[in-house]
């Protein structure tokens, strides 16, 4: 991953993730994936995108939309009072970040044992 992340506990114990300041509003895109099986999803589509399936593909969630395209993927964030509102990384670099957080999801609501 080019990108620097790292997981941490809110004060509800719930696992998140902090990104870099140029790609932070990901980070309500990917905690937004709460089962690994939407996980396996949205990677097939990012991956079709890759593969010239797709010109591109438009996933939408709570907060957040992404545009998946076949070298760069942009997300909006939609109920952010500040600016920015968008931010963009590279297509691959985003798919590896769900894949990560995949395999995190199942540690996602477990209680902190330390």
């Amino acid at each position: 991953m080019k990108y620097a992340y790292e997981f941490y506990r809110d004060h509800l114990e719930i696992l998140r993730i902090k990104l870099p300041g140029e790609i932070e509003l990901f980070a309500d895109f990917i905690e937004d994936i709460s089962s690994e099986q939407k996980a396996d999803e949205y990677i097939t589509k990012v991956e079709n995108v890759l593969n010239g399936l797709y010109q591109d593909f438009e996933i939408h969630l709570n907060a957040t939309s992404v545009l998946i395209k076949k070298d760069k993927t942009v997300l909006e964030h939609l109920f952010t009072y500040e600016e920015p509102y968008e931010s963009e990384m590279e297509t691959e670099q985003f798919k590896e970040l769900m894949l990560i957080w995949k395999n995190k999801i199942p540690e996602r609501f477990k209680k902190n044992e330390n």
